[in-house]
């Protein structure tokens, strides 16, 4: 498992760097790894998966798997595995090519997540207040009423 690495395509890095409390910035989360699982999950949400192109080599580099599993995300990457393949074969923790598939899927949710997250936070001054209205907006869908029966067809 130490060799599997997370990758962030190249024209996501800024963005991933933007989400990250450092010196220079006061993103909301505290490490690429909880960015790029937020962006997973909600890249999952609204079906939204996308192919990585060019990867990013320096900031963000590629992450070891291990800082994913050490702060719980594992077990997203399975769930969401699981959910795309219908295949309980895929959450196997015996077989690297099961494990290159989750983390395929877990990579292409991430960046189809960042791809709606920057057009969402586009002209944010604050990415926290509106990553608030983001997931305020997402908790309060609205009902899809079902389609009202029809009693014409049984009229002559």
């Amino acid at each position: 498992m130490g060799a599997s690495r997370i990758r962030v395509a190249k024209d996501k890095a800024d963005l991933i760097k933007a989400l990250v409390a450092s010196g220079d910035t006061t993103g909301p989360f505290q490490t690429y790894a909880d960015a790029i699982a937020f962006a997973a999950a909600l890249g999952a949400k609204r079906k939204k998966r996308s192919p990585l192109g060019a990867i990013a080599k320096k900031e963000p580099a590629p992450i070891s798997i291990d800082i994913f599993v050490s702060r719980g995300y594992e077990v997203v990457m399975k769930l969401l595995a699981l959910a795309e393949t219908k295949d309980a074969k895929i959450i196997s923790s015996f077989d690297g090519k099961w494990e290159e598939e989750r983390i395929l899927i877990f990579e292409e949710y991430a960046n189809g997540g960042l791809e709606i997250l920057r057009d969402e936070l586009r002209g944010a001054v604050d990415y926290s207040e509106r990553l608030v209205l983001v997931l305020n907006a997402e908790r309060v869908q609205p009902v899809q009423l079902e389609e009202e029966f029809d009693l014409s067809r049984f009229l002559g």
